[in-house]
């Protein structure tokens, strides 16, 4: 297979709701923090981004105007970028976070596979840093379902064990969701499965038809794992995810100046098994996720001026 016929979606999430500003200076927090951040990962390979909101001073928010914030300043700031919203929150009633799914319509909606254990646990403190139980029931995961068939919102399927990925099974069945499937292998997180190769192995051949099959699936790799998980995954076939929610450091454990950072050496260690990125539009295609018309865009301005000032008016 030529690097043409085998493109890689690599995701960028691009801040997550529990790290902060002590931990990794580099978090964007505003949105025009999350836009500076969104150029630097396009400009990098990223063709998707999985969006947490914040408030401006860093906290985590569920807010309609926090998402729309952030989203209109990303896309105010890149061409195009495949838009994919967290849902995934413990103690926030599912109505307020489909809401913000209704109102904004993002291209893809991140969809947790399972009820789990979810912790972090330090071997230094011999404690955990904290621990919850991460409520994911059928009827939840039917709820979302449902709520994204009618938006026309893609669903990126994220399991945390083989067991999440066989919850895909009923679903199909019923008819409720629709191949191609997006199908993230959440590998890292104390409670799902252990992060090492033979296990992402294991959880792919697990995907509805098999991991060389037409439904794409990839590897969101927790803390500093991530990159040996990466590394597999691209051998694997599969898509990567990499950014600041999920892990602060590079392979040779230097903090990441910004996304930026974390995208261009997934592209480079893309290119080194003989693939390639993902365009926006190749993604999209690949996924199954309509283009969005979104009127002028920054290049048209930054081209086109006057046609562009005539557009908008």
């Amino acid at each position: 297979m030529s690097r043409f016929e085998n493109p890689v979606i690599i995701t960028n999430s691009i801040s997550g709701t529990v790290a902060n500003r002590d931990q990794c200076p580099a978090i964007p927090y505003t949105p025009e923090e999350y836009a500076a951040e969104a150029r630097r990962v396009v400009d990098e390979g990223a063709s998707m981004i999985h969006i947490h909101a914040r408030r401006p001073d860093g906290t985590p928010s569920y807010e309609i105007e926090d998402f729309r914030a952030i989203t209109e300043a990303i896309l105010a700031e890149v061409d195009d970028v495949i838009v994919n919203y967290s849902t995934g929150a413990i103690g926030i009633p599912i109505e307020k976070r489909i809401e913000y799914l209704r109102e904004l319509r993002p291209d893809v909606g991140a969809l947790n596979m399972g009820s789990m254990n979810y912790a972090k646990y330090s071997r230094r403190r011999k404690d955990f840093v904290f621990k919850a139980v991460f409520e994911n029931s059928f009827d939840t995961i039917m709820e979302f379902v449902r709520a994204m068939r009618e938006l026309g919102i893609k669903p990126e399927h994220e399991c945390f064990d083989s067991g999440h990925v066989a919850n895909l099974d009923p679903l199909l069945d019923m008819e409720l969701l629709e191949e191609p499937l997006q199908i993230s292998c959440v590998m890292g997180v104390t409670g799902g499965i252990r992060p090492n190769a033979k296990n992402l192995a294991h959880m792919a051949d697990q995907i509805p038809g098999g991991a060389a099959g037409t439904n794409n699936w990839g590897v969101i790799g927790i803390s500093r794992e991530q990159w040996m998980l990466v590394a597999a995954a691209l051998t694997l076939g599969g898509n990567v995810r990499v950014g600041l929610e999920d892990n602060f450091y590079l392979p040779d454990g230097e903090m990441a100046r910004s996304n930026g950072d974390l995208v261009a050496k997934a592209r480079q260690m893309t290119e080194d098994v003989g693939r390639r990125p993902a365009t926006v539009a190749e993604a999209r295609e690949l996924l199954g996720v309509p283009g969005r018309d979104r009127g002028v865009t920054r290049r048209d301005v930054l081209e086109h001026p006057i046609e562009a000032a005539e557009a908008e008016a």
